[in-house]
């Protein structure tokens, strides 16, 4: 019971870096001395930057750690690359236990970290909240495990599952508190993706490092508020080419359409990780078959209006089985809205 309330610490340690770590994971660290007491925390700030471990042990000035515990929710790494190994440090502290959350699904450790340890008469304990740490660094284990990116969606809809009336009136269907938290939730994906009808018809700042805009026929304006900052990431169908701070990114399509798959690849080789996907019920419907994760915020409201505008929008089917299936994970509730998370029970 200790460790896992220490392992819950380490998780929320880690959750600072949100947004600041890709493409490496997100890790937080806890040191207890020989006694039991805790004397040091640390967590993995930015890519490039001290590893959990790293950066909770080189806060120990006095040996205290010698004989100690360290409980991180990852394997800790044994291989160089923009810092040290960090089960070389651990080693040369002192250090006599080792309590992890998950294994590394990085080829280049996976099991090695840990092999080290136990080399050095380090004692390891495995598998300490190991769900918890699996959800933590999903984005990371699905880079890795599939070398894909990972594809989250967010929507606000009303009761009836409406985003807009029929004319495109929407704002705003959800509170500001509800708004407030997906500013937060935006800062955990490295960019994210709209399109131009939700350009056209909202003209959203979303305020982001990168985003990727689907405009087929180049039909948005490039002084619109969501070209004034970031990195901006535009797909279509004639140009290839970078101007005007723009990346122009010539895509395949069929039946009017973009090709998804295309995109979501070359997000990939582009060195994007995550994705959250903020548009109309068209393209969310489409990107359905791709997703990893849907954000679904709700609002007290009903339309009451059949000609309203719909979350997910993309196809018919006759039989209800043929519906897409998921796991709702996580309820939360933002005065008066409701956030349901969920995932997709099979892809």
């Amino acid at each position: 019971m200790q460790y896992e309330i220490f392992m819950k610490e380490c998780i929320e340690l880690a959750k600072q870096g949100e947004g600041k770590t890709s493409p490496n994971p997100l890790v937080g660290c806890v040191v207890l001395d020989q006694f039991g007491n805790k004397i040091s925390t640390g967590y993995h700030k930015k890519y490039g930057e001290n590893h959990a471990e790293r950066d909770a042990l080189l806060k120990i000035k006095n040996g205290e750690e010698k004989n100690g515990t360290l409980i991180v929710n990852l394997e800790p790494c044994s291989h160089y690359g923009k810092t040290p190994p960090c089960a070389d440090l651990i080693i040369e502290r002192g250090i006599k236990k080792v309590v992890i959350g998950m294994r590394d699904v990085n080829p280049i450790v996976a099991g090695n970290g840990i092999k080290k340890l136990k080399n050095a008469g380090i004692e390891v304990i495995e598998n300490i909240l190991e769900e918890e740490c699996k959800t933590l660094n999903e984005v990371f284990i699905k880079n890795m495990i599939k070398n894909k990116v990972f594809v989250a969606i967010k929507t606000a809809t009303t009761l009836d599952g409406k985003i807009a009336t029929f004319n495109g009136s929407s704002k705003w269907i959800t509170s500001e508190n509800a708004r407030n938290e997906v500013k937060k939730i935006r800062n955990r994906y490295d960019a994210i993706l709209t399109t131009s009808s939700t350009i056209i018809a909202d003209n959203p700042t979303m305020m982001h490092r990168k985003k990727i805009i689907l405009d087929r026929k180049l039909k948005t304006n490039l002084e619109s508020s969501i070209y004034k900052s970031g990195e901006i990431y535009l797909f279509n169908e004639t140009l290839d080419m970078f101007e005007g701070g723009i990346n122009f990114i010539k895509t395949p399509a069929k039946d009017e359409k973009l090709d998804l798959k295309f995109i979501l690849e070359k997000a990939f080789e582009l060195g994007i990780k995550s994705i959250l996907v903020e548009s109309g019920g068209h393209l969310n419907g489409e990107m359905l078959k791709y997703a990893d994760k849907i954000y679904h915020f709700i609002a007290p409201k009903i339309t009451g209006d059949n000609r309203g505008l719909s979350c997910f929008d993309s196809r018919q089917i006759n039989n209800i089985n043929d519906s897409y299936n998921f796991r709702i994970a996580q309820t939360d509730i933002f005065e008066p809205d409701i956030l349901l998370t969920y995932y997709p029970i099979s892809k």
